[in-house]
């Protein structure tokens, strides 16, 4: 299934917790949001000046925040479609950003080199995480909502806690831009994506890495877990989304189609049975699209 109404590049894509609806984020200055299964475009938000970075649900669904170059970060009621905050970045355009599990703050990375925390009842900014040496591209909340992790194009990973502040551990090993850091579900491990072609994976306790996926033949520009911690997926500029056994290293599908750098991806179960991807491309940049597959094809 293709979606189409987005007028110009695909940045982001993320489905809700119940799998039914999927937002988008765009340089076209646009959010929307979608049906999975009819394809059609629910929503349009509006407002912001600059392409949009990232937008995702908050964890009640009543929200979704978005962040772009234009230097805020905005707060969107789903059921009105207004806007019901603007968080400014002075000008530093924003890469990432994402609710707390509690639904009670928001972290972002920025070109600056700084992680930023809000309130979101208030709107204060509450921290500022000081570490990284270049442009944050992504910054993700434990599950637990005691940590957070974040990649650079310093090439390095930080993991902070969030109620002091500290950088508590950093994790190197890219040679390149790390695009994308995320904790595995059960809170045990990071993985991690970059312009190297390479995905890595990391042990939180002992701060090491344990593992490098390679497979791609260009920048790994997105990559997720399964819930089970088990199985992996990512999306490259070489066209493909591969699946990965995260115990073995290594890959265990290949998944074609695509015309173009696959940018972003995001996964779902529906039931225990099938698995749907949503990606966008960058060369045919007006397309989302929605792929099922059994999952017994990736076991």
């Amino acid at each position: 299934m293709t979606l189409q109404g987005h007028d110009d590049t695909v940045k982001s894509v993320r489905f809700s917790a119940d799998g039914r609806k999927i937002v988008s984020a765009s340089s076209d200055h646009t959010i929307r949001i979608w049906d999975v299964k009819s394809g059609k475009q629910l929503q349009t938000f509006t407002g912001h000046t600059g392409r949009v970075s990232a937008a995702k649900f908050s964890p009640d669904e009543h929200n979704i925040v978005s962040c772009s170059c234009d230097g805020t970060i905005r707060l969107w009621d789903i059921h009105t479609g207004n806007e019901v905050m603007k968080l400014k970045h002075d000008s530093n355009k924003i890469w990432d950003v994402n609710f707390s599990p509690d639904g009670k703050y928001i972290v972002s990375g920025l070109q600056n080199s700084t992680i930023r925390l809000w309130d979101v009842h208030s709107g204060i900014e509450i921290k500022r995480l000081l570490g990284h040496s270049r442009d944050v591209s992504s910054a993700q909340f434990s599950s637990d909502g005691n940590m957070i992790v974040s990649s650079s194009s310093d090439k390095t990973i930080n993991l902070w806690n969030v109620e002091s502040g500290e950088r508590l551990k950093q994790f190197e090993g890219h040679s390149e831009r790390v695009m994308h850091a995320k904790f595995s579900p059960d809170g045990k491990f990071i993985i991690s994506c970059s312009l190297d072609n390479t995905i890595r994976i990391w042990d939180i306790e002992i701060g090491k890495q344990l593992k490098i996926l390679e497979g791609h033949l260009s920048s790994v520009n997105d990559v997720t877990y399964f819930p089970d911690s088990n199985t992996i997926v990512s999306c490259s500029r070489d066209r493909t989304i591969r699946l990965w056994d995260v115990n073995a290293g290594k890959e265990i599908q290949k998944l074609k189609g695509h015309s173009g750098s696959v940018k972003c991806i995001d996964m779902k179960e529906v039931d225990m049975e099938f698995v749907f991807f949503i990606s966008a491309i960058v060369e045919n940049n007006f397309e989302l699209k929605i792929k099922k597959y059994k999952l017994t094809f990736i076991i």
